[in-house]
């Protein structure tokens, strides 16, 4: 890691109390759970694929619209 950023990290571990190695896992678990979300969005998508039709017919059947599709 280039000096500068290092210094900028410790810096900041020094305003939050913290350590750069505490900052560095909370940045990890950070960019995993983003990750693991990604995935869970992409899965559904992937699974909702060819069935807009029928998921734009059931949002108008939830708000008491005939459908128009």
């Amino acid at each position: 890691m280039p000096d500068g950023k290092y210094k900028r990290l410790k810096a900041l571990a020094r305003e939050r109390g913290t350590s750069v190695n505490q900052l560095v896992d909370e940045m990890a678990m950070l960019m995993i759970a983003e990750h693991d979300a990604e995935t869970r969005v992409r899965m559904r998508a992937e699974r909702g694929q060819g069935q807009e039709q029928e998921g734009l017919e059931l949002l108008d059947k939830a708000m008491g619209r005939a459908s128009p599709h």
